[in-house]
């Protein structure tokens, strides 16, 4: 213990006459300068309890002040005691210390601290057991005690105190506040005994008759079974750090858990709103709660209670308990606001129970089907469509479309498979709730031909705006027919690189957009027949957020303080302050001379109509004596001729007047030796003289202290060997030589790095190393040098006290580097012009240079341009690429070359594209004839798109008859056109027509493609089949024949065959035949049915007029039950199977004989052996396994199967199959 009592003064006299002679009793204790405050409390602690034990001592009478000398009693004399623990707390030793202080106890060293503290509760224990009895009470401890809140101010001083100078301390600097040490509650456990008796104890301010600060501790005494005059007790803090005015501990409430916006489905189960707010804070903190600013009270509706700090809303009603919510926190040290949030109420109506209209659409026409989503909360909903049942979804494609923002559904064109009936599905994420609507019958009409129709926009994006990081998709979709295109772009830059266009263009997602990304996106829709497009705007603005913000802090009492905080954000947020809840409309908080008043909860409150932002913080004034107790001065090394700095960092508050002394010489600025305003001591050139001891003085208006540390001064390291400047190519290795001398009391450490960038040899041990020649040598490998490699190296040896530097230059030769600053000069239809800067030759003049480019059909492709001059020289800046094609879309980037090779390519240039020029590439592969009578169908391979050469890209079709003189022209407009039909009612079938076919843009028509012949489609066939037989040759197929048409237009020969009860000619099956042929066989036909034939001839142009009807009658089904083996015997080199005769239904055929096929196992073929008898002899197979299987045989076909398996010298057991029995056997499997 560091301090010792300079006063205590006990008077103790007779019992009093009555309780009205009692006086009040003043209890004060000094510690003189430089004791630990630590020790004082205890010392205040021992004194209380010794005045409580010693008035306890006396019994009905008083004692002396000999009485004090129980203290002595209780040491403990132990050898071990002087014994020293070897600790360490994060690495570093902890002193031993002869009387330790743990949690403001001081420990007995010789027990440990479990012991000690059952110990201490046992004393604790005897004491207050000896007070009842005094007392002659069961529950208070005796009056004269020190009252609990003398107790508590003690303890909050002792745990202040550490708070402020133990770095190991979990509030120290104001560090998030950690959990309690076990060991502190349980050693609060054993205080708890010392009872709770009220007490008018009060602590105040003062100072001593020398000015030194104090603590006041008066506390009127009531015992009425001592006779005690007075009780002075004087305890002086000379070193303890007041906070504010009531010299509280703890801190302010930081919350840990903030409610958030609350969406109440409203059909939702559990009728209960939870919002969470937690705090921590020292004391604990107490909650309330605010709806629209005003305080909810709990008691006045009945919905609402508290659970710690969370608001539980039952039962909540829409009207009533909607709206916005903030919680408050508060404790002694001040009040903080929760971020306001918003409970809502959340629904999804159903649907109207009104039939929908049904849609009637043109075949290739769009058709938009109307969702309408019923009225609901919030605005937030997912669609999907629904066809005919539940859950059969439609799938989205080129062709059909959901919009998420109206939910209506679009199909650019409709087909016949379309058709059927609709419901949209709506889903609501934030209540987990989904609806659909009736549905909608949708009805294409067929049309032929089918007709094209040009884009049209359907689905058009608005003007949007995004914050900062979000992620937003832009919809766009057109109906059309063919199918239009969608093609995105940005009018004012390029679409941003975090841009993915996905639903076959349909939609354009940005991905976490940010202010560069802000301009305006144009969607374009584009098919053969025409064109759409749409543009909007795209804003990005910003959720406020911090830029400079505050922090909690101490600041000196009559100190002057800004508190300021920044938020950026779009629109600019409005910053606003809250102290304790109370609002403060300012832009900062300024203080031009603190007063403990200043002190409590900042709240800093940045909001545009984004959002808003918190952020909280704890001022508080301190006051405050010098204090070395954690920040001594300490021992420094200097090495000689060097600058000293010694630092003298004292706790004070207000701050300090310093100076110096070196030994019993006062210091005062020089030349040389320099006192910062800060305490710090500099002393310049320092020698072996300037070795000693110094004292740093500090002192303001609260006290004064000081500290002693020491300076030696050691030898100055110098470089001895400096590295050279070297020069390589890449891959080869250089060595960098390094080599200090130094102060032999000293470790000494060689750092590398490479322009300013210390290099770090184990993660870069793949180009470093470092050469183990001595302590004092540090030699540094490069291998495999690179470009990157080369630069100043800095070798720096460094001790303890001081370090030298010494550098070099590195010079690594390759390839170049890349050009910079491509862009695009002049363009034309085929050539454009580059110009670049010359980039890094890397220590090699550049020989040449390499111009590649990348067009919109080549994908991510770089190829080789062509340019003049052929050869680009290494001193050239500009080439003009040539041989392009006109109106396509490229970027160029620049690749430079010298004799060590080639260098990586510069950044692409801006894409450009180049202008429009007439077509020069014709259709190919012209063809055609064939369809349908009076047609001409002429066919082409379609021009590649990069050969377009301009917009409005299409064909002319020219042809005419063989013997004609002028050529017809037609028009086709769509670039991806194949072929074109030409009717005309008065073109002969089979004639002979001459065709030809170009291409055409907006800038003109290119060349004709190679003449072709075709001819127009033939007639029809104009007679039918005649003579059409045919007979059943089983139960399930039949054949017929015919005899052919005379005409030779015939392509082949349909055959159609039906049920003529059960089935209408439109279930017909067909059978289709070339024309060489005149009959063909039918299968798949019902048992014993009557069939109707019908066949007729056909050709490109269509089908010919039928045959008569003829009739084919099934023959009865084969029978339906397998033969039952009933024996199996070997006959020497035979076996005999034999089996029961089959007895066919009414409805089966007559049984004609049997079949018996003698197989290998596994193989699908084998003898196949016909017998009219019921059993049979086969040959025993030497070796394997063999398989016999039996069936019946009748005029409808073969009936079930019955089987028996063989193996070389056995027989295995028979299994019967037959299509009943697979039945049977499956309803058993699903009686099971």
């Amino acid at each position: 213990m560091t301090g010792t009592l300079q006063e205590l003064t006990l008077c103790l006299s007779r019992k009093p006459s009555s309780p009205a002679d009692v006086p009040s009793a003043e209890l004060l204790a000094v510690t003189p300068p430089g004791g630990s405050h630590h020790n004082t409390m205890l010392h205040l602690t021992l004194l209380l309890h010794l005045l409580v034990l010693s008035l306890s001592s006396a019994g009905n009478g008083c004692g002396d002040a000999g009485d004090i000398g129980f203290l002595q009693d209780t040491d403990i004399k132990n050898k071990e005691a002087k014994r020293e623990l070897n600790v360490t707390w994060d690495g570093i030793r902890l002193e031993n210390h002869q009387h330790p202080v743990y949690l403001g106890v001081t420990l007995d060293r010789t027990l440990s601290y479990k012991e000690h503290i059952q110990k201490t509760r046992a004393k604790v224990s005897t004491r207050n057991n000896l007070l009842r009895q005094l007392n002659n009470s069961k529950w208070g401890a005796h009056p004269s005690i020190a009252p609990p809140d003398i107790r508590r101010a003690v303890t909050a001083k002792a745990e202040r105190s550490k708070q402020a100078h133990d770095n190991r301390h979990s509030l120290h600097e104001h560090l998030a506040p950690q959990k309690r040490l076990r060991s502190r509650s349980s050693f609060l456990d054993t205080t708890s005994e010392l009872g709770t008796t009220p007490s008018v104890a009060r602590i105040m301010e003062c100072k001593s008759p020398t000015g030194t600060p104090c603590m006041v501790v008066n506390h009127g005494i009531n015992d009425s079974s001592c006779g005690i005059k007075t009780a002075k007790l004087v305890v002086i803090y000379p070193s303890l750090c007041l906070l504010s005015a009531d010299d509280s501990t703890g801190y302010g409430p930081v919350f840990e858990d903030q409610p958030v916006d609350t969406i109440y489905p409203e059909e939702l189960p559990e009728a209960k709103i939870t919002m969470n707010c937690r705090a921590r804070a020292i004391p604990p903190a107490t909650y309330k709660w605010r709806l629209e600013s005003k305080d909810i009270d709990l008691d006045e509706d009945n919905h609402y209670s508290l659970v710690g700090g969370n608001l539980v809303i039952s039962n909540p009603i829409k009207n009533k308990h909607a709206g916005k919510y903030s919680c408050v926190a508060a404790n002694e040290h001040g009040m903080i606001i929760s971020r306001e949030v918003s409970v809502q109420f959340g629904y999804l109506d159903f649907f109207s129970s009104e039939e929908r209209e049904s849609v009637y659409v043109k075949e290739g026409q769009g058709a938009v089907l109307l969702c309408a989503p019923p009225p609901h909360y919030p605005a937030e909903l997912s669609f999907r469509w629904m066809l005919n049942e539940f859950p059969t979804f439609i799938p989205l494609d080129k062709r059909r479309f959901v919009s998420q923002t109206t939910g209506n559904l679009y199909i650019s064109k409709v087909e016949p498979t379309d058709s059927g009936n609709y419901s949209c599905f709506v889903s609501s994420p934030s209540i987990s709730k989904s609806v659909f609507s009736k549905f909608i019958p949708l009805v294409p009409l067929a049309e032929r031909p089918i007709r094209k129709y040009p884009a049209d926009l359907k689905v058009k994006f608005p003007d949007t705006t995004a914050l900062v990081g979000q992620n937003i998709t832009l919809e766009c979709f057109a109906l059309g027919n063919p199918i239009p295109v969608i093609h995105w772009r940005k009018l004012d830059g390029q679409l941003p690189s975090n841009h993915e266009v996905s639903m076959a263009g349909a939609h354009l997602h940005l991905y976490n957009v940010q202010f560069e990304d802000s301009g305006t996106y144009e969607c374009e829709v584009v098919n053969s027949k025409g064109k759409d497009y749409h543009s909007a705007r795209v804003s990005v603005e910003a959720f406020p957020k911090w830029v400079e913000y505050i922090n909690s802090t101490e600041k000196d009492i009559n100190s002057d303080y800004t508190m300021s905080c920044i938020a950026s954000g779009k629109p600019k947020p409005h910053v606003r302050w809250l102290k304790n809840g109370i609002v403060h409309n300012k832009k900062e908080m300024k203080f031009s001379s603190l007063k403990f008043s200043d002190s409590g909860m900042y709240q800093c409150i940045a909001e545009n109509h984004h959002g808003v932002i918190y952020v909280n913080a704890e001022l508080r004034v301190i006051a405050c004596a010098p204090t070395f107790e954690h920040h001594p001065v300490k021992r420094v090394l200097g090495a000689k001729n060097s600058r000293v700095v010694i630092e003298c960092r004292p706790k004070a508050a207000p701050k300090p007047t310093f100076s110096w002394s070196k030994g019993t010489e006062l210091l005062s600025n020089s030349t040389r030796i320099r006192i910062w305003e800060d305490g710090s001591l500099e002393i310049l050139n320092v020698t072996r003289a300037d070795e000693g001891r110094y004292t740093c003085f500090a002192e303001n208006d609260r006290g004064k202290a000081n500290s002693t540390g020491s300076l030696s001064i050691t030898d100055a390291t110098k470089i001895t060997l400096a590295p050279s400047n070297a020069d390589v190519t890449v891959g080869e290795s250089a060595r960098m030589q390094c080599a200090a001398s130094h102060d032999s009391s000293l470790d000494i450490t060689f750092i590398w790095s490479l322009d300013g960038r210390v290099i770090d040899l184990h993660k870069d041990n793949q180009h470093y190393e470092r050469t183990p020649n001595g302590s004092s040598n540090g030699e540094l490998l490069i291998k495999n040098t690179q470009l990157k490699l080369a630069g100043r190296y800095t070798c720096t040896a460094q001790t303890p006290v001081d370090n030298v530097t010494a550098s070099a230059h590195l010079v690594v030769r390759g390839p170049p580097g890349p050009p910079g600053g491509v862009r695009v000069m002049e363009t034309t239809d085929k050539n454009v012009k580059l110009q670049w800067s010359r980039g890094a030759d890397n220590h090699s003049p550049i020989s040449k240079y390499t111009i590649q480019y990348r067009d919109s059909f080549s994908k991510d492709v770089w190829k080789n341009a062509t340019t003049s001059p052929a050869d680009v020289e290494g001193n050239a800046e500009m080439a003009t690429v040539v041989d392009l094609f006109p109106w396509t879309e490229y970027e160029f980037r620049v690749i430079a070359t010298n004799t060590l090779g080639t260098g990586e390519p510069s950044s692409s240039s801006p894409r450009v594209t180049t202008l429009e020029s007439v077509p020069m590439v014709a259709p190919s592969d012209i063809s055609g004839g064939g369809g349908t009578s009076r047609e001409l169908t002429i066919t082409w391979t379609p021009v590649q798109p990069q050969y377009y050469y301009g917009s409005n890209f299409g064909y002319i079709v020219a042809f005419k008859p063989h013997d004609g003189f002028e050529w017809r022209k037609v028009t086709v407009a769509d670039p991806e056109a194949r072929r074109y039909v030409h009717k005309d009612s008065s073109i002969p079938p089979s004639t002979e027509f001459q065709v030809k076919v170009k291409a055409f843009n907006s800038k003109g028509e290119g060349p004709y493609s190679l003449m072709a012949v075709i001819y127009s489609a033939q007639d029809a066939p104009s007679e039918g089949p005649t003579s059409v037989e045919g007979r059943a040759l089983s139960a399930t197929e039949a054949i017929v024949w015919w005899l052919p048409i005379s005409q030779s237009n015939v392509d082949g020969y349909q055959v159609k065959y039906w049920r003529k009860q059960e089935d209408s000619e439109a279930e017909a099956q067909r059978v289709v035949v070339s024309g060489r042929e005149n009959q063909t066989r039918l299968e798949g036909m019902k048992p014993n049915s009557h069939y109707l034939i019908e066949v007729r001839a056909y050709n490109a142009a269509g089908y010919g007029p039928p045959s008569q009807h003829s009739h084919i009658y099934t023959k009865k089904a084969p029978p339906s039950r397998p033969p039952r083996i009933i024996g199996k015997k070997l006959k020497g080199q035979s076996v005999n199977i034999a089996w029961e005769h089959v007895e066919p239904l009414a409805n089966e055929s007559s049984i004609d004989g049997y079949k018996v096929l003698y197989r290998q196992q596994g193989q699908s073929t084998g003898i196949l052996y016909t017998t009219s008898r019921r059993y049979i002899d086969l040959p025993m197979p030497t070796d394997g396994s063999y398989v016999v299987e039996v069936r019946a045989h009748s005029e409808g076909g073969d009936g079930a199967v019955a089987q028996i398996h063989i193996r070389g010298g056995g027989v295995m057991a028979a299994q019967s199959l037959s299509l009943i029995s697979v039945f049977l056997m499956a309803l058993l499997c699903l009686d099971l």
